[in-house]
């Protein structure tokens, strides 16, 4: 009304028309569909579900970038020297063959399992086997393990007769 876009009588023939509205169903004991009041509430149905949604990406991208602090912080605080670089050590991840130069005595607890490279973007440390565990639990793709190797002999193999030197670098 303050509007101007309805007047005070056009008022007054709605709400009577809903009083009638209302003493007719009394009457009958039957109800209307309101359909406007259906649209609304499934309506804030549709919003809820989407704020639900919503929250659930929040958390889970909450919950993601406090694993990721968690295994910085494990990184950092448990990670060993790589020593003098004289010897390449190289190692998958991603697909890729990757190098760093590591010491004799790094080189063997590599080898040995002892220790593990964690790979964070372009960083690679290395850290203890009971750390890289607890690293691989909440994220397995960062950890990069080595694969022993078989002294087994395939039938098809070709160069079976062949033995693979024990100082070979690859």
């Amino acid at each position: 009304m303050k509007a101007g876009l309805i007047d005070k009588k056009k008022v007054n023939k709605a709400n009577q028309e809903k009083s009638q509205q209302k003493k007719i169903e009394r009457r009958t004991g039957t109800q209307t569909v309101d359909e406007i009041r259906l649209a609304a509430l499934e309506t804030q149905r549709r919003n809820a579900e989407r704020a639900r949604e919503l929250n659930a990406q929040r958390d889970a991208a909450a919950l993601q970038k406090a694993i990721m602090a968690q295994i910085a912080q494990m990184v950092q605080q448990s990670r060993q020297s790589k020593g003098k670089g004289d010897i390449a050590y190289n190692f998958t991840h991603d697909n890729k063959i990757k190098r760093i130069y590591v010491s004799a005595a790094v080189q063997a607890d590599l080898i040995a399992g002892r220790l593990v490279i964690v790979c964070q973007g372009d960083n690679t440390e290395l850290v203890p086997r009971v750390i890289a565990d607890k690293i691989a639990e909440r994220d397995a793709t960062l950890v990069v393990r080595v694969k022993k190797t078989s002294n087994e002999v395939d039938a098809d193999d070709p160069y079976a007769a062949y033995q693979i030197p024990d100082d070979l670098m690859w």
